[in-house]
Protein backbone atom coordinates (compact mmCIF):
# COMPACT_ATOMS: atom_id res chain seq x y z
CA UNK A 1 0.00 0.00 0.00
CA UNK A 2 1.52 3.13 -0.77
CA UNK A 3 0.38 6.46 1.38
CA UNK A 4 -1.20 9.78 -0.37
CA UNK A 5 -0.35 13.10 0.82
CA UNK A 6 -2.45 15.97 0.32
CA UNK A 7 -0.42 19.40 -0.33
CA UNK A 8 -0.67 22.59 0.46
CA UNK A 9 -1.74 23.58 -3.54
CA UNK A 10 -4.14 20.33 -3.80
CA UNK A 11 -1.91 18.01 -5.27
CA UNK A 12 -1.09 14.57 -4.16
CA UNK A 13 2.01 12.90 -4.39
CA UNK A 14 3.69 9.58 -2.60
CA UNK A 15 4.76 9.59 0.88
CA UNK A 16 8.32 9.77 1.40
CA UNK A 17 9.68 8.39 4.35
CA UNK A 18 13.22 10.55 3.58
CA UNK A 19 11.28 13.76 3.66
CA UNK A 20 9.89 13.20 7.23
CA UNK A 21 13.34 11.95 7.99
CA UNK A 22 15.28 15.13 6.40
CA UNK A 23 12.65 17.13 8.58
CA UNK A 24 13.93 15.59 11.73
CA UNK A 25 17.16 16.24 11.25
CA UNK A 26 17.00 19.84 10.48
CA UNK A 27 15.01 19.93 13.29
CA UNK A 28 17.46 19.08 15.61
CA UNK A 29 19.63 20.81 13.72
CA UNK A 30 17.65 23.62 14.22
CA UNK A 31 18.06 22.88 18.12
CA UNK A 32 21.42 22.72 17.55
CA UNK A 33 21.74 18.99 18.22
CA UNK A 34 22.84 16.82 15.44
CA UNK A 35 21.33 13.71 16.49
CA UNK A 36 20.94 11.72 13.07
CA UNK A 37 20.26 8.76 14.69
CA UNK A 38 17.57 10.28 16.93
CA UNK A 39 15.74 11.72 13.92
CA UNK A 40 16.07 8.29 12.09
CA UNK A 41 14.18 6.67 15.00
CA UNK A 42 12.05 9.39 15.14
CA UNK A 43 10.94 8.90 11.27
CA UNK A 44 10.80 5.35 11.68
CA UNK A 45 8.05 5.87 14.00
CA UNK A 46 6.28 8.34 12.14
CA UNK A 47 6.55 6.15 8.87
CA UNK A 48 5.66 3.26 11.17
CA UNK A 49 2.63 4.80 12.74
CA UNK A 50 1.17 6.10 9.31
CA UNK A 51 1.81 2.14 7.99
CA UNK A 52 -0.18 0.66 10.91
CA UNK A 53 -3.13 2.57 10.43
CA UNK A 54 -5.98 1.47 8.53
CA UNK A 55 -6.08 3.63 4.85
CA UNK A 56 -6.37 7.31 6.34
CA UNK A 57 -8.95 9.31 5.44
CA UNK A 58 -6.68 12.18 3.79
CA UNK A 59 -3.32 12.57 4.76
CA UNK A 60 -2.25 16.60 4.66
CA UNK A 61 1.09 17.84 5.10
CA UNK A 62 0.03 19.38 7.52
CA UNK A 63 -1.27 16.70 9.23
CA UNK A 64 2.35 15.00 8.70
CA UNK A 65 3.74 18.11 10.26
CA UNK A 66 1.55 17.78 13.52
CA UNK A 67 2.69 14.02 13.50
CA UNK A 68 6.79 15.12 14.01
CA UNK A 69 5.88 18.04 15.86
CA UNK A 70 4.13 15.65 18.82
CA UNK A 71 6.82 13.04 17.93
CA UNK A 72 10.09 15.50 19.22
CA UNK A 73 8.20 16.99 22.09
CA UNK A 74 6.91 13.00 23.32
CA UNK A 75 11.15 12.24 22.69
CA UNK A 76 12.21 15.59 24.56
CA UNK A 77 13.02 17.92 21.84
CA UNK A 78 11.15 20.09 22.58
CA UNK A 79 13.65 22.88 21.36
CA UNK A 80 13.94 21.15 18.23
CA UNK A 81 9.67 21.70 17.98
CA UNK A 82 10.35 24.80 18.62
CA UNK A 83 12.64 25.37 15.94
CA UNK A 84 10.48 23.29 13.20
CA UNK A 85 7.60 25.69 13.57
CA UNK A 86 9.66 28.82 13.33
CA UNK A 87 11.23 27.59 10.49
CA UNK A 88 7.59 26.78 8.75
CA UNK A 89 6.23 30.25 9.91
CA UNK A 90 9.04 32.15 8.32
CA UNK A 91 9.06 30.31 5.73
CA UNK A 92 5.19 30.42 4.93
CA UNK A 93 5.91 34.64 5.61
CA UNK A 94 8.92 34.67 3.08
CA UNK A 95 6.46 32.66 0.46
CA UNK A 96 3.61 35.45 1.16
CA UNK A 97 6.16 38.43 0.75
CA UNK A 98 8.11 37.55 -2.60
CA UNK A 99 5.96 39.37 -5.45
CA UNK A 100 6.29 38.53 -9.12
CA UNK A 101 6.73 41.01 -11.55
CA UNK A 102 6.77 41.64 -14.97
CA UNK A 103 3.45 42.42 -16.81
CA UNK A 104 1.16 41.77 -14.04
CA UNK A 105 2.05 40.97 -10.25
CA UNK A 106 1.55 38.17 -8.58
CA UNK A 107 2.40 36.32 -5.36
CA UNK A 108 5.17 33.64 -5.13
CA UNK A 109 3.91 29.65 -6.03
CA UNK A 110 6.05 27.13 -6.42
CA UNK A 111 3.16 25.07 -7.52
CA UNK A 112 2.57 27.49 -11.19
CA UNK A 113 6.25 25.99 -11.79
CA UNK A 114 5.63 22.73 -11.29
CA UNK A 115 2.62 23.03 -13.39
CA UNK A 116 4.26 24.52 -16.51
CA UNK A 117 7.14 21.95 -16.52
CA UNK A 118 5.01 19.07 -16.20
CA UNK A 119 2.59 20.62 -18.91
CA UNK A 120 5.23 22.00 -21.18
CA UNK A 121 8.15 20.11 -20.85
CA UNK A 122 6.31 16.86 -19.88
CA UNK A 123 8.47 16.31 -16.87
CA UNK A 124 7.65 14.01 -14.25
CA UNK A 125 5.53 15.66 -11.59
CA UNK A 126 7.91 14.77 -8.69
CA UNK A 127 10.74 15.80 -10.51
CA UNK A 128 9.07 19.05 -11.63
CA UNK A 129 8.01 19.72 -7.77
CA UNK A 130 11.40 18.83 -6.75
CA UNK A 131 12.58 22.17 -9.46
CA UNK A 132 10.41 24.13 -8.32
CA UNK A 133 11.56 23.64 -4.81
CA UNK A 134 15.46 24.31 -5.61
CA UNK A 135 14.48 27.57 -7.56
CA UNK A 136 12.52 28.71 -4.75
CA UNK A 137 15.08 27.64 -2.16
CA UNK A 138 17.35 30.48 -4.09
CA UNK A 139 15.03 32.51 -4.69
CA UNK A 140 14.00 32.90 -0.89
CA UNK A 141 17.69 32.71 0.11
CA UNK A 142 18.05 35.59 -1.84
CA UNK A 143 16.04 37.65 0.25
CA UNK A 144 13.99 39.87 -2.36
CA UNK A 145 10.65 40.91 -2.24
CA UNK A 146 10.28 41.67 -6.10
CA UNK A 147 11.82 39.18 -8.46
CA UNK A 148 11.24 39.76 -12.31
CA UNK A 149 9.67 36.46 -14.09
CA UNK A 150 12.64 36.12 -16.48
CA UNK A 151 15.10 35.62 -13.26
CA UNK A 152 12.80 33.05 -12.36
CA UNK A 153 12.84 31.42 -15.85
CA UNK A 154 16.56 31.33 -16.07
CA UNK A 155 16.67 29.46 -12.45
CA UNK A 156 13.83 26.64 -13.64
CA UNK A 157 15.63 26.31 -16.77
CA UNK A 158 19.64 26.56 -15.35
CA UNK A 159 17.65 23.51 -12.59
CA UNK A 160 15.73 21.76 -14.87
CA UNK A 161 18.92 20.87 -16.99
CA UNK A 162 20.96 20.17 -13.97
CA UNK A 163 18.57 17.69 -12.34
CA UNK A 164 17.97 16.20 -15.99
CA UNK A 165 21.58 15.30 -16.41
CA UNK A 166 22.14 13.97 -12.84
CA UNK A 167 18.99 11.31 -14.07
CA UNK A 168 20.21 10.60 -17.04
CA UNK A 169 23.82 9.71 -14.46
CA UNK A 170 21.84 8.18 -12.45
CA UNK A 171 20.21 5.96 -15.02
CA UNK A 172 23.41 4.85 -16.92
CA UNK A 173 24.87 3.63 -13.43
CA UNK A 174 21.98 1.69 -12.96
CA UNK A 175 22.27 0.19 -16.52
CA UNK A 176 25.92 -0.16 -15.44
CA UNK A 177 25.38 -1.59 -12.44
CA UNK A 178 22.45 -4.03 -13.65
CA UNK A 179 25.11 -5.20 -16.66
CA UNK A 180 27.60 -6.17 -14.36
CA UNK A 181 24.87 -8.58 -12.48
CA UNK A 182 23.79 -10.35 -15.22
Amino acid sequence: MQIRVTKADGSSEPYLHTKVLGTLHRALAGAEMEWLDAAEMLAEAVTLYLYQQPQPDELTTDGIHQMILSVLCGAGFEGAAEALQAHRLNRRLQRHRVEVLDSDRSGWDKSRIAADLTRRYRIDRLLARTIAGTVEEKILRLGLTHIRRTLIRYLVTADMEALLEADRQLAAAEQECDALWK
